[in-house]
């Protein structure tokens, strides 16, 4: 009866949920096999794939249709998720982005992988890894809206229906990330 009052006296414990044990991640075979079932459910249930890219578009797009609506109403690309009176929240991406969030949070936290850490070579501060990171990431979205879909919607969605600009993109992807790899190694090591 003692323990029990005295856990009800602490109460809920911030550095206990974020200072767990660090579990093992999933073998990614068995990984692949799960992504690859919930890329088959999602196409069997909703018609549509995975994807991230077009979420982060809409995302942007609700923010400028709050701030100036008359350029959203100008802009051709703008317009077709935007324009007059639709919603840029309104798509099938938008839920499918936050669940993946939400997912891969949970995920980190049960499996003790949730910490405020930079990870970087020894020859790099945390400014520079930070800014490259952000830089990466801006050039990779970029690429992706450019290209039609990111990983999860080109390489998952659009290789697993075979298409070949699907494959083009994830080949060219791995190719970039491998000839770019050569340049920024010494930031690692």
């Amino acid at each position: 009866m003692a323990l029990a009052s005295k856990s009800v006296k602490k109460g809920f414990d911030l550095k206990t949920l974020f200072n767990r044990p660090t579990q093992p991640y999933v073998h990614p075979y068995l990984g692949g096999m799960i992504l690859g079932i919930v890329l088959f459910l999602a196409l069997f249930l909703t018609g549509n794939g995975l994807g991230s890219s077009g979420a982060t578009s809409r995302l942007v797009t609700f923010v400028q249709d709050q701030i100036d609506p008359a350029h959203v109403d100008r802009t051709p690309y703008l317009l077709k998720m935007a324009g007059g009176d639709k919603n840029p929240l309104d798509d099938w991406l938008v839920p499918v982005f936050f669940g993946a969030l939400l997912g891969g949070f949970t995920s980190g936290l049960i499996g003790g992988r949730v910490k405020l850490e930079t990870t970087k070579g020894p020859q790099v501060s945390d400014r520079t890894r930070w800014l490259l990171a952000f830089i990466g990431g801006v050039l990779f979205l970029y690429g992706a809206r450019m290209a039609r879909g990111c990983t999860s919607g080109q390489a998952l969605t659009g290789g697993a229906v075979l298409s070949a600009g699907s494959w083009t993109v994830m080949l060219s992807i791995f190719a970039g990330a491998y000839a770019l790899a050569y340049f920024v190694r010494k930031l690692w090591n």
